[in-house]
């Protein structure tokens, strides 16, 4: 399998072409990473930088301009989501929503002595805070998917124990986009009086999400998802839910999120939000043809190629595939080269990579999981730049496979 060791060529080329002025065109294909700010969302984002400078706890004239344009932003949010305005948390993002629910609860609770169920395939954000739980003394079980990708509820269900207190699962997945069965698990754990959270980051504003009905205590949503900027999200906490707050200090976010509030960022993102809204159904159908497009000539074009996660509901946008004989990072980088921006399906840590903890729970192996690429498409992608991606799939495929002993 050829690795990084192998382009250091590709790596000196992309230096002289950017030293030389000399760049392809730019065709984004990470929105699941993050998504391009909007021009009417930078726009509102603007206005209020300069026409909502005052701090929303402030009374005068000033002040409360300020705290319209939250309370604007908070109604735009929830009717994206669903939901009351009242139940929505402003926060700095999506981590921070999942920290807040997870920790909080727990901790509202009594954490030592109870016991926490999450999915063994979800973002850093809950895993890190579950491991945190781990280490004030609550039990941890990691629920593991099936080969598609998805947890089975009923998985889920002969986990619960008697100390149960929380059970946390994402909506839909970062790699692969596989969509899980929240509205299952949900109606399993509140008949057991379970609360349960749901890290909804990569669902809203890509999938109908409808908290008046979904049977969840807590959903985590992050702004630059859905072309907003980044550092503004918001965590649903239903009506009574207990929740400890992580940051002291004024009685922000009614006492559940201390610090002033970040207006232009919310404002913006309660724009970004009004625009998913508006257009989700067409979107969605726009982008899962666009996907399959991609996916059906990809495998007719490349040899050796994976779709992961392609028998199960997934995102519209979201495609992860598997290069028999090739790293995921190589791709990248020459990919790069040829002017596409798409993510591997491993993860960088301390300067190892190391293969993706989901796709290896999905029964991948770390030389399959390595060799993964997540496209994840958005609103600026379009047929020509998707046929265009396809063609240098190929071209790199072809390149690297001939440089990999592993693959004759």
């Amino acid at each position: 399998m050829i690795g990084l060791s192998e382009i250091g060529g590709q790596r000196d080329q992309r230096h002289k072409i950017e030293v030389g002025f000399v760049r392809p065109p730019r065709f984004y294909f990470d929105h699941n990473a993050t998504t391009p700010v909007l021009p009417e969302v930078a726009a509102t984002l603007a206005s209020a930088v300069t026409g909502a400078f005052g701090n929303p706890s402030s009374v005068h004239r000033d002040g409360q301009a300020a705290r319209q344009a939250v309370e604007a932003a908070r109604r735009q949010v929830s009717a994206l989501l669903g939901c009351s305005p009242k139940d929505l948390v402003f926060t700095s993002g999506g981590t921070e929503a999942d920290n807040l629910a997870i920790l909080g609860f727990v901790r509202a609770r009594g954490a030592a002595g109870r016991h926490v169920i999450a999915s063994a395939i979800e973002h850093p954000a809950v895993l890190a805070a579950c491991a945190q739980l781990e280490r004030e003394g609550v039990a941890v079980t990691y629920v593991q998917p099936g080969a598609d990708g998805r947890i089975d509820p009923d998985s889920v269900a002969r986990q619960i124990r008697p100390s149960t207190v929380l059970v946390s699962m994402m909506h839909a997945n970062n790699e692969t986009g596989v969509i899980q069965p929240v509205e299952d698990v949900g109606r399993i754990v509140r008949a057991r009086g379970i609360a349960f959270h749901v890290d909804g980051v990569q669902a809203a504003g890509r999938v109908p999400v409808n908290l008046a009905e979904l049977p969840v205590d807590f959903y985590a949503v992050s702004g630059h998802k859905f072309h907003a900027p980044k550092g503004a999200g918001a965590l649903y906490a239903a009506a009574g839910a207990a929740l400890q707050p992580l940051i002291f200090g004024g009685r922000h976010e009614q006492g559940r999120r201390a610090g002033t509030e970040n207006v232009p960022g919310l404002a913006a993102m309660g724009e970004a939000a009004r625009l998913a809204a508006s257009e989700l159904a067409a979107e969605a159908a726009r982008l899962a043809a666009l996907r399959d497009r991609f996916e059906r000539t990809l495998l007719e074009r490349v040899p050796g190629v994976t779709v992961n996660g392609a028998a199960a509901p997934r995102l519209p946008n979201t495609s992860s595939v598997s290069f028999e004989g090739i790293d995921g990072e190589p791709m990248v980088i020459a990919l790069d080269l040829r002017g596409f921006a798409v993510s591997s399906g491993s993860a960088c840590s301390s300067g190892a990579v190391e293969p993706s903890h989901v796709l290896t729970a999905m029964g991948l192996t770390a030389a399959q999981a390595r060799s993964s690429l997540r496209i994840s498409l958005g609103r600026g992608n379009t047929q020509a730049q998707v046929d265009a991606l396809v063609e240098a799939m190929a071209e790199c495929a072809a390149h690297l496979r001939r440089l990999s002993p592993a693959y004759a």
